[in-house]
């Protein structure tokens, strides 16, 4: 085939492409506003069959759900050498936290605090998925999420804007590089904007309702740190905002995200969303679905078949025109040739990809690095004895380690926590006692009996993958199953013998009273596919612990949602007086604070200052008192005085780390843009007052 060159200036770009539409039928545009997924073991039953005859008629331009060098080539050649007009496909794939090696899910990788870190993995991600012969990535997942219920939490950055504004661009960046026509870059598609991790009592696909303040300040500044970082793709949310779907959502789409925001790519829906704005009960048929759609600036109909179908009744019904519709296809004929697709549709896709050493290296420490330790009490851990009885039903579960959303990554390649410590030199004896999410407690008295000749207990408990993720809400937050049983059963026969925790979960977990008898607790999410060797690094000292929270875990589910960012209020709690704010029956504060997380060493913070300019420079002294190197992460907040309206007590403005040897001490430096009259800063380890230094500006 004549490869077609239209990488030219913009202006002979803009010509090139509209004599493209000027050529196209109807049923060729509505195609290069469809996708459709060609494989539905991801996602479901197809809704529109995929079939190579609509690939060259034109009638679908754009494939999910297909990897794989020999796979995407076939079907490309079929839309680029047997096509009427020779348009190549956008084939996306959702690669939100690996694609063939799988690194920790969303959550737990914030918690390195360290944006060339989330940079490096996305850029991995990028290879991988264009090693497949993808040039699209529905990631990253932006969602500010407060409310553990809520499934998609693991996917998100947690519960702060200034932390998921900062993952934004670092995502972008790495998925994206400085070139998009780059052989080893694909299209980010930011998701899902906007608000949809504010969803109703944090239940799936339901409905959100808050203010216009709290919608500017919490969960639209991850979009526009993206488009700002020059995003190309962005997906609207299932939900509605205040009873408008944002699939139809014409203020927040073209006014705020397109006109005030400044973004110029792609809009592509979510999976069927445009079908579903009939249920949303705001189109009575498909066309008038189609014309909302479109009106509100969705340029790609993902799944539903709306705009195939239901546009050409829009237009006989003058419900849109035809201008709007090649508006769309002009954005996305843009995008293919930003991706280089026009000038070399084979440019991504030239070699088989599998998981290799430097890969498993990168996906080692960052999954180290993202474990958190909750509590260590008297030290208990690293361990000082090698002989352990490891109990519980995700101590041999390579395959849960994935996570929700694992990308193209396989159960084969996934290092569980036994293999980890058998590697390690570790003795280790094992029995699950249970299963994750079943009540039969047949297999209990067989793992009580390992732990007699046991040093030390280790107790693998917590979700399974999919138990997080979307479409996995959860009432209740405690262990699943019978694994409370089962721990309870331990700890009474643990005869004083040390229990560690080690907790996986795509959310943080209700449960305190698993923690109160643990003599240590290790968050460890889903760490990827170096789960064992990573967790195993950090119980054994070969790695002090670094990870942080980058959500409140709660004491109940009653307290939900929490986080740190409230606001004051007139009464706020005073235990020396019953009429202010606080529960009759639990404490107000977290079981852990927002960047809570221990290390193998012991830290002080001193001497905190503040030298002038713009930026001011925030400096603090740390000190690691303890024996052992370690890294710190220090937080800055700020607290603005007698502004116009009521602020947060604490606002996240910057974080950092900093790594130290037994006995050394060290400086950090952080940035602040001067703030608006009077303010105060806080720095410290954590978003628990208590921990904190503060200084007046």
């Amino acid at each position: 085939m004549k490869k077609r060159t239209i990488r030219l200036h913009c202006r002979e770009l803009v010509e090139q492409i509209n004599r493209l539409i000027a050529q196209m039928t109807l049923a060729e545009k509505l195609g290069q506003l469809t996708m459709t997924a060609a494989d539905y073991a991801v996602t479901g039953p197809l809704i529109t069959p995929v079939s190579e005859d609509a690939i060259r008629s034109g009638a679908i331009g754009n494939l999910l759900n297909l990897y794989g060098a020999g796979p995407t080539h076939r079907i490309q050649k079929i839309a680029v050498e047997e096509s009427r007009l020779r348009i190549p496909l956008l084939l996306g794939f959702d690669a939100l936290h690996g694609q063939r090696t799988v690194f920790p899910i969303p959550l737990a990788e914030a918690g390195l605090f360290d944006p060339a870190a989330w940079e490096a993995t996305a850029r991995l991600a990028a290879e991988e998925c264009a090693g497949d012969g993808l040039n699209m990535t529905f990631a990253p997942m932006l969602d500010v999420s407060r409310d553990p219920r809520w499934g998609r939490i693991a996917e998100s950055p947690g519960e702060d804007p200034f932390v998921g504004s900062a993952f934004a661009r670092a995502k972008t960046r790495g998925f994206q590089s400085a070139d998009l026509a780059g052989t080893n870059a694909v299209s980010a598609c930011a998701k899902h904007y906007v608000a949809y991790g504010a969803i109703n009592a944090g239940r799936e696909y339901a409905s959100t309702d808050m203010s216009e303040a709290m919608l500017r300040e919490v969960y639209l500044p991850p979009f526009r740190a993206a488009v700002e970082a020059g995003v190309a793709a962005i997906m609207p949310a299932f939900t509605d905002l205040s009873g408008i779907p944002m699939t139809a959502h014409v203020h927040l789409l073209q006014n705020v995200l397109r006109e005030e925001l400044g973004f110029e790519g792609v809009l592509v829906t979510d999976y069927h969303a445009i079908a579903e704005l009939l249920n949303h009960g705001v189109a009575g048929d498909l066309a008038e679905a189609a014309a909302l759609a479109l009106k509100a600036g969705i340029d790609i109909d993902m799944m539903s078949d709306a705009y195939r179908l239901g546009l050409p009744q829009a237009l006989q019904r003058n419900l849109v025109a035809m201008e709007e519709i090649d508006a769309a296809v002009r954005r996305v004929l843009v995008l293919k040739e930003r991706l280089g697709l026009f000038a070399d549709p084979y440019r991504r896709g030239r070699s088989d990809v599998s998981v290799t050493a430097q890969s498993r290296a990168l996906a080692r420490d960052v999954g180290t690095r993202s474990l958190v330790l909750l509590k260590n009490d008297a030290n208990i851990l690293p361990l000082a004895a090698p002989k352990l009885a490891v109990i519980g039903p995700l101590a041999d579960a390579g395959g849960e380690m994935r996570g929700p959303w694992g990308g193209a990554g396989r159960s084969e390649d996934c290092v569980g926590v036994l293999q980890g410590l058998t590697d390690a030199g570790l003795i280790v004896r094992h029995a699950p006692g249970v299963a994750i999410d079943t009540g039969d407690l047949s297999g209990v008295a067989s793992a009580l009996e390992l732990c007699a000749d046991a040093d030390v207990i280790l107790l693998c408990l917590g979700e399974a993958a999919l138990m997080s993720g979307e479409a996995a809400s959860r009432a209740y937050l405690g262990l699943p199953g019978a694994q409370q049983e089962l721990a309870d059963a331990v700890f009474e026969k643990a005869g004083g013998k040390p229990v560690v925790v080690v907790l996986f979960s795509g959310r943080p977990l209700a449960v305190p009273s698993l923690v109160s008898r643990a003599h240590a607790v290790l968050a460890a999410w889903f760490p990827g596919c170096e789960a064992g060797h990573a967790i195993a690094d950090v119980l054994t000292g070969k790695v002090s612990p670094s990870g942080r929270t980058a959500v409140s875990w709660p004491r109940a589910v009653g307290q939900i949602p929490i986080f740190f960012g409230e606001r004051p209020g007139g009464r706020p709690f005073n235990p020396k007086d019953h009429f202010t704010s606080h529960y009759s029956d639990v404490e107000n504060t977290p079981l852990f604070a927002f960047g809570h997380g221990l290390t193998y060493g012991d830290f002080a913070l001193s001497n905190l200052r503040v030298e002038p300019g713009n930026p001011l420079r925030v400096k603090v002294d740390v000190e690691n008192r303890g024996a052992r190197a370690a890294e710190e992460t220090v937080f800055l907040f700020l607290n603005q005085k007698c502004a116009g309206v009521t602020r947060p007590v604490l606002e996240l403005k910057g974080f950092g780390r900093i790594a130290l040897a037994a006995n050394a001490r060290g400086t950090l430096t952080l940035t602040l843009p001067p703030p608006e009259g009077r303010a105060e800063l806080f720095v410290g380890p954590s978003a628990d007052l208590t921990s904190l230094l503060s200084l007046s500006i």
